[in-house]
């Protein structure tokens, strides 16, 4: 199913909504605008542009599966433009745009402005991780109540979820984002804090990720199997 259509229109991104808090936590999701070249493109490198597409529109509508149903507030954050009639309904999901120079200026952003939208408890997460479950995200959730923070490590060396109960700009700064550095830098930036630390799970950045994945072989081109 695409994503966006003719009818899809962009929002105005010269101004930001403003929503009131209806619970005492959000989630932000990061997502990137599926456009052909521009997401999964180390993935793409053996699968193809037009396979990377698909596969990145698969783990979009899994994202908003586990989501939808979440009670908390839910934020998706656009990488370059706001969308309306996408697979994001506006009715579950708030809408924003990233800012900022790297990625953890513009996570940093994201938690800044939300906290002070008056949340308590804030998570962020990505838009392509198939492991991650609904459950996995209630129980960093719940982690909060009695742990200054959640993560979720990746087995790339990043994290797939981070959640805090206050800013903390430490996090999103000196980190070689994209790296497999980024975990261990920012444990170490809570070495003195109490962690609530999830199950490691696997990010999608090559076909290696995928090969034994048997719900994603029917996107990818038919040269390929998992003995490739």
């Amino acid at each position: 199913m695409g994503l966006l259509s003719s009818k899809d229109s962009n929002c105005d991104d010269s101004t930001e909504d403003f929503h009131y808090p209806s619970s005492k936590s959000a989630l932000i999701i990061f997502t990137r605008n599926p456009e052909l070249g521009k997401v999964k493109t180390r993935l793409a490198v053996t699968i193809g542009d037009e396979a990377a597409l698909r596969v990145y529109k698969f783990l979009l509508q899994h994202t908003v599966d586990i989501t939808k149903n979440l009670k908390t507030d839910k934020y998706v954050f656009y990488s370059e433009k706001k969308h309306t009639g996408d697979l994001w309904d506006e009715e579950i999901f708030r809408k924003k745009l990233q800012r900022g120079n790297d990625l953890g200026e513009r996570m940093k952003n994201a938690f800044q402005e939300l906290f002070e939208a008056g949340y308590e408890k804030l998570i962020i997460v990505g838009s392509d991780i198939f492991e991650l479950q609904q459950k996995d995200i209630e129980a960093a959730f719940e982690g909060l109540n009695d742990h200054d923070y959640t993560l979720g490590p990746a087995k790339d060396g990043g994290y797939y979820l981070l959640g805090m109960k206050q800013l903390n700009e430490k996090l999103f700064q000196n980190k070689n984002w994209g790296h497999d550095t980024v975990l261990k830098d920012t444990e170490k930036d809570l070495k003195d804090a109490v962690v609530f630390q999830l199950e490691e799970k696997n990010d999608i950045d090559y076909y290696s990720d995928i090969r034994d994945v048997d719900a994603l072989q029917h996107l990818l081109p038919d040269h390929l199997d998992n003995t490739f």
